[in-house]
């Protein structure tokens, strides 16, 4: 979730025209025919999904559902509360996995989960990159992290310290795998492609002689999936972790 915040103080230091957040407004119930405010969030979802969140707007979210633009206005006050609303749900699915006990098992889980949620939605991760969502899912995601580390520690700096730690690792661990598709989405190539296009180059450089080491692992290093890498990175910062208290 990020560094904890005086929540407290800074609630008094907001001027008087601040917006009501989405999470406490009270929704309408739809007319017969109109959608509800769940189909608006996962027709914007499939939208999101499949052709980049630059795609939503309450217009192509109406279009989808065949409904008229103002009827959404009805239910969700604009595209921005649109996004939380859709960044929440997103987190929400499927259900975190229940806990065992076995604090690393249980952080090894739900670092899985989030990184199959953020491939899942590969608009996502952006959207997590900065203030913390506050929403129902998101709170509750984080509050299960929070949980599996009750048999490890009960110094709640210390365990929200590592959960924010392990969450930063698997959005790196992530966003490395979706610049990937962003590249192939943008060349047109296939690592594989893209590998046979810098082979001869690359064997420019080793020929040189000025890079010895990179030369071996070109040579020698086995190549891993993203899963397997992603595996080892965090069975290494796990390792670390039991060694915090």
């Amino acid at each position: 979730m990020g560094a904890t915040a005086n929540f407290e103080n800074e609630r008094q230091a907001m001027p008087d025209n601040t917006p009501q957040l989405v999470w406490s407004k009270d929704r309408r119930t739809p007319a017969r025919r109109a959608p509800s405010v769940e189909r608006i969030v996962r027709a914007a979802l499939t939208i999101a999904d499949t052709e980049g969140l630059e795609a939503v707007s309450m217009r192509r979210v109406a279009t989808e559902l065949a409904s008229g633009t103002a009827s959404l206005y009805r239910y969700v006050a604009g595209r921005d509360e649109l996004l939380d609303l859709m960044i929440d749900a997103a987190q929400g699915e499927p259900d975190a996995p229940a806990l065992t006990g076995d604090w690393r098992a249980d952080l090894a889980a739900l670092a899985q989960h989030l990184r199959d949620t953020l491939l899942a939605h590969p608009w996502l991760a952006a959207e997590l990159s900065g203030r913390p969502a506050l929403g129902p899912n998101a709170l509750r995601r984080y509050d299960i992290g929070l949980a599996a580390l009750i048999p490890f520690t009960r110094d709640i700096t210390l365990a929200t310290n590592i959960v924010d730690t392990v969450t930063s690792y698997v959005f790196g661990a992530v966003n490395h795998v979706l610049a990937e598709i962003r590249a192939q989405q943008r060349t047109g190539l296939t690592e594989d492609q893209w590998r046979a296009t810098v082979g001869p180059y690359l064997r420019e450089v080793i020929a040189t002689g000025d890079y010895p080491n990179f030369a071996r692992r070109l040579a020698d290093a086995e190549d891993i999936t993203d899963t397997a890498r992603f595996d080892f990175g965090l069975n290494c910062l796990l390792e670390g972790i039991s060694r915090a208290r």
